[in-house]
């Protein structure tokens, strides 16, 4: 199971049938895949389709993994440019919770 696959799978986990998110949140890590998490759709649903959404969150596959294990502090991922964020940064901070371990 490549990476990609297996953080997709670990989201859908985490993230269930009613988050309660209500929006959608696109993981982009560039050239390894896309994670399209729909948190308005009920049952939510984590694919690996591209497609709209209200916050798309641009980070390398290893620095999200660092991120999740808690090595990467997410705040300082941002400010230093390893982790972008555009549109509703809101919607990108209720996502957290969901994405550690």
């Amino acid at each position: 199971m490549s990476d990609l696959e297996t953080i997709t799978q670990k989201i859908a986990e985490k993230l269930g049938t009613e988050s309660g998110l209500g929006k959608i949140v696109k993981l982009d890590f560039g050239g390894d895949g896309k994670i399209l998490i729909n948190g308005a759709a009920v049952p939510n649903t984590v694919t690996n389709e591209d497609g709209d959404a209200d916050a798309t969150v641009q980070v390398s596959i290893d620095d999200f993994k660092s991120i999740a294990s808690g090595a990467l502090d997410p705040m300082m991922a941002f400010m230093t440019g390893k982790m972008k964020i555009q549109g509703d940064m809101g919607v990108a901070q209720r996502l957290a919770p969901l994405l550690k371990g």
